[in-house]
């Protein structure tokens, strides 16, 4: 009969692992619901060991929070090809990938977890909403976004994470349904905007200029016409006077 011989690990080596089980851990249940007893017993190793790489949970909790938030972040990254509502829904596609395998630990970065008000928990969760953001300027080719496209950009990278918050309570919403109403939301934000402003109109002009028909935002556009016959009378009774 042979006996398996435990391969030693480097220390760099054995963190990267401690936090690959702690982060799958945290995304079946809340951190504060996991021991340090089962992440030794997950990995392999005794308690005291787990102490030896890292002083206590809540270092083990931030650096798989770390782990998260940085490929969180790599989710909004997409190729600049193409038209922009595809793009945007195929990176709503891999943010509720991510939501959908890390439920817990989604929650967790972004409501705080069991570090809510660390700064460095904070950091994180910020740093992911600014990548977000660049992200899509990215794929808009602003450089220096006007007022209003900062506040709709950002207005929506909020809205993604509030929806996957809530959605996960249940998913009671068919998730491609809602990636496809989330890149609507964007859509509709710019829509918003264009109408007090120039500028952000003649960049939704721009945007729709490369949009194909039977793409995500011919889509809205093909699904509010559908219902215009139905608004049509309550349209009629709204003063046409611009409100100023």
């Amino acid at each position: 009969m042979t006996t398996g011989v435990r391969r030693r690990m480097g220390v760099d080596e054995r963190r990267q692992q401690l936090i690959g089980v702690a982060l799958e851990l945290f995304s079946h249940r809340s951190p504060d619901d996991v021991s340090i007893d089962e992440i030794a017993a997950a990995a392999g190793i005794s308690r005291p060991l787990v102490y030896h790489y890292f002083p206590g949970k809540q270092s083990l909790y931030e650096a798989a929070l770390r782990r998260a938030a940085d490929e969180l972040a790599g989710r909004f990254h997409e190729p600049p090809e193409g038209p922009l509502g595809a793009r945007l829904l195929r990176v709503m596609g891999r943010f509720f990938d991510f939501v959908d395998e890390h439920g817990a630990g989604f929650s967790a970065l972004m409501r705080g977890g069991p570090a809510v008000g660390c700064s460095t928990t904070n950091a994180m969760i910020d740093e992911v909403r600014q990548a977000a953001y660049e992200q899509i300027l990215a794929h808009l080719g602003i450089g220096e976004p006007p007022a209003r496209l900062q506040l709709v950009v950002r207005s929506w990278v909020s809205l993604a994470e509030s929806t996957a918050l809530i959605w996960l309570d249940g998913r009671r919403i068919p998730r491609a349904e809602l990636e496809l109403q989330l890149v609507h939301d964007f859509a509709a934000l710019c829509a918003v905007s264009a109408a007090y402003d120039e500028e952000m109109a003649g960049i939704l002009l721009r945007v729709l200029r490369d949009e194909p028909t039977d793409g995500p935002f011919g889509d809205l556009v093909g699904r509010l016409v559908s219902l215009a016959p139905s608004l049509a009378p309550s349209l009629d009774r709204v003063p046409t006077q611009r409100l100023r």
